[in-house]
């Protein structure tokens, strides 16, 4: 399909926003909505609904789309709202992709298969067909480490000749010089965002205008002044805030990110820390841990960073 709808940049924060529960583990609309308002009044760009920080393996279809719709209605006039799509099935990647286009989302970050580790043909393929399926802006996510495949430049190069929508790529390989490698191949024909939160500095230093971001659910106004600092080329002040926040922004690329990021914002009065099964909440030792990181470092905040 040829795009029919648009967004003007891949550039700025993206919260990969997390998806609260209550109680009974039902997905919490109210508290979905407000934390998006906060979010989006902190100076945050856009959203990400229901990507790996937000569960999306554990909601089922109708829950996946009434994100969607909830955070359009919520904040779509504000800010652009990213579906994510995902599933081991293609047809229901492709499934996923249109009934976020008819909700109202603004783009779609398009995730390799789960489950089945395809090669460099079948992954291409996968994509083929969920790029092929909608007129939205698309981001394609590549992390090797999580989903067992790895999307390399010339396969990019391939999809983004193939479909003109694709205009954007969240990398979370980890190496900085993928980035490079990217530019050099592609020019302006795709933005490039980083997916890992301790690599974000390193990142737009190799050319990455966008960043999709894990502890932004949390601390939304220091890390939008660490994104423009590092952007703007001020290396001190970005540098400062760099070092103060990495022992939080690590929390991003462990195995147990979704429940270490859900127990910082519960720390800051920002969220739940409940999960839904297979995940459970934090042990002691690991909550422990949480609560030591998040009180360093609100005992010694760079002069003027914003906590709120």
């Amino acid at each position: 399909m040829t795009p029919t709808s648009g967004i003007p940049s891949w550039s700025g924060i993206w919260v990969a926003q997390t998806t609260p529960f209550d109680p009974s583990g039902e997905v919490d609309f109210p508290a979905l909505r407000a934390h998006a308002r906060w979010l989006v009044d902190a100076g945050m760009d856009g959203l990400v609904a229901g990507g790996s920080l937000g569960e999306g393996s554990s909601l089922d279809a109708v829950e996946r789309l009434r994100l969607v719709e909830a955070l359009v209605a919520e904040v779509g006039d504000r800010a652009r709202v990213i579906a994510a799509v995902a599933a081991a099935r293609t047809a229901d990647a492709v499934r996923q992709a249109r009934a976020a286009e008819n909700a109202g989302a603004h783009g779609l970050l398009v995730l390799p298969p789960y489950v089945y580790r395809p090669d460099a043909r079948e992954t291409l393929a996968h994509f083929h067909e969920v790029l092929g399926s909608t007129g939205l802006p698309c981001m394609l996510y590549n992390n090797p480490a999580a989903y067992g495949t790895d999307v390399r430049p010339e396969q990019v190069v391939e999809l983004v000749e193939a479909h003109p929508g694709l205009t954007g790529v969240k990398e979370s390989s980890g190496d900085v010089r993928r980035l490079t490698a990217l530019r050099h191949e592609l020019g302006d024909r795709v933005e490039l965002a980083v997916g890992l939160d301790d690599a974000i500095v390193e990142g737009i230093y190799a050319g990455a205008v966008g960043w999709v971001a894990g502890l932004a659910n949390a601390l939304p106004r220091a890390s939008r002044e660490l994104f423009d600092r590092a952007r703007a080329g001020d290396r001190g002040r970005a540098d400062e805030i760099y070092r103060w926040f990495l022992p939080l922004l690590r929390m991003d690329t462990t195995v147990k990110f979704v429940q270490m990021i859900k127990q910082v914002q519960s720390e800051m009065g920002r969220g739940s820390p409940r999960v839904r099964l297979p995940r459970v909440e934090l042990s002691s030792d690991e909550l422990g841990t949480v609560r030591a990181a998040v009180r360093d470092a609100l005992a010694h905040p760079p002069t003027g960073l914003r906590l709120d």
